[in-house]
């Protein structure tokens, strides 16, 4: 009896004796049984080197196909995504207003410098320029258009406190502005300018070459400051110690002209006090500069 014939599908015809050497070398997932003897023969479908699909563990479920690295990206991406979202969403307005200020204003963008989108940073950058030059940015006029209120308590020439009060906190410029002022005054003072004695020009006409006397100027009773104690500020208000000696108070008004223009130019002053120990919040001894102690030297 001659060996049982299969047929394959291909069309390529094989033996049963072939069958066994053949299943082995070939390991074939569809059985050899067929009703009519005809066997289908299909190779055994195994993933592409470097695929992930078909990827099975020992109960056959499917992995999740990541890697550590692929993870690491994602919180990454996650991150980055949720500080775009806060920088959109939670952004201070001022600090945008910055940013936008920035785009025309070279001095604005020098204060800022790299710390644009860190509010943090920007806070102190603008606190240390408010600090050391004031706080307009553009402004050449940084008066007050109010006239500042005078006011006398008890005021001793030879012996008391010139109080005023500005509407902030001085700025390094401020103090520096104040100062010069002062002692301008006081060095005039003591070379005896405010002598209302020696008036002679005064009350004289211009149309005509006036004659002054010098004989007369030299034979005036002088007059002149005799000290002054620095200039001291703390918070808003500011004052310094005076001994006027034998000057007139045509020095007051001296003074009061160069305050009027000094705060309607430069900074606003709220009030000017001659005489009184102490005004405001003003607490006596305290020096500290982190607590708003600022000084002139005279």
């Amino acid at each position: 009896m001659f060996p049982r014939t299969i047929h394959r599908q291909d069309g390529i015809f094989l033996s049963q004796h072939c069958l066994i050497p053949l299943a082995a070398k070939y390991p074939f997932t569809n059985s050899l049984a067929s009703p009519v003897g005809v066997v289908r023969v299909s190779a055994a479908s195994t993933p592409r080197e470097g695929s992930k699909e078909g990827v099975t563990d020992a109960a056959g479920t499917k992995g999740s196909g990541t890697t550590a690295r692929g993870r690491r990206l994602l919180k990454v991406r996650e991150e980055k995504r949720k500080r775009e979202y806060d920088r959109v969403h939670n952004y201070p307005p001022w600090a945008k207003v910055l940013e936008e200020a920035c785009k025309n204003d070279e001095e604005m963008r020098a204060v800022l410098g790299d710390s644009i989108g860190n509010p943090e940073l920007m806070r102190k950058r603008v606190e240390e320029r408010v600090r050391r030059k004031g706080r307009d940015f553009q402004k050449s006029k940084t008066g007050s258009v109010l006239a500042f209120k005078v006011s006398f308590r008890d005021f001793n020439p030879t012996d008391s406190y010139i109080w005023f009060e500005l509407y902030g906190s001085p700025s390094d410029r401020d103090v520096d502005l104040i100062g010069s002022v002062i002692q301008s005054w006081y060095v005039m003072g003591r070379l005896g300018a405010f002598n209302s004695s020696n008036l002679q020009l005064a009350h004289m006409s211009m149309d005509f070459d006036p004659l002054y006397d010098v004989d007369k100027g030299m034979k005036v009773i002088p007059s002149s400051f005799h000290d002054i104690g620095d200039i001291e500020f703390q918070d808003n208000w500011g004052r310094f110690w005076v001994d006027m000696g034998t000057a007139d108070y045509l020095a007051v008004d001296v003074l009061l002209n160069c305050l009027t223009i000094l705060s309607s130019e430069y900074l606003g002053i709220q009030q000017v006090v001659f005489g009184g120990r102490r005004l405001g919040d003003w607490e006596e001894g305290m020096t500290d500069t982190d607590f708003g102690y600022k000084n002139y030297k005279i």
